[in-house]
């Protein structure tokens, strides 16, 4: 079983800066991309940033300029570096990542952070 477990949502004011953290754990062989994508009310989800495990990236015409995805391969972890926030950046954010098992691949979810920007 894989579990993502995402860290550092909460409140800003436009203009701040927040860091998303997401760690992948239990029975991996390998992590191939890890992303980040967001859903807002009302709306459907969308991918924000995603990292190879080579670290190429890929960024959202929306966050490009102000979010950074990184990954730590050693810690299963990758990370989402957001800087001048705006409200519209406003919405849950949920980690992603594609796993290898010894059983095979999974396409793995955590749970969701919620990030919200007051202006």
């Amino acid at each position: 079983q894989v579990q993502l477990v995402e860290s550092g949502g909460g409140l800003v004011q436009a203009g701040g800066s927040l860091r998303l953290s997401c760690a992948a754990s239990g029975v991996i062989f390998s992590i191939n991309d890890m992303g980040w994508y967001r859903q807002a009310p009302e709306k459907q989800r969308e991918l924000v940033a995603v990292v190879t495990n080579g670290g190429s990236t890929n960024y959202a015409d929306s966050v490009k300029g102000r979010f950074t995805i990184s990954r730590a391969n050693a810690k299963n972890t990758v990370y989402l570096q957001m800087n001048s926030l705006k409200p519209e950046d406003t919405a849950v954010y949920y980690c992603n990542a594609a796993v290898r098992t010894f059983n095979g691949n999974l396409d793995a979810w955590g749970q969701g952070t919620l990030v919200t920007v007051s202006s």
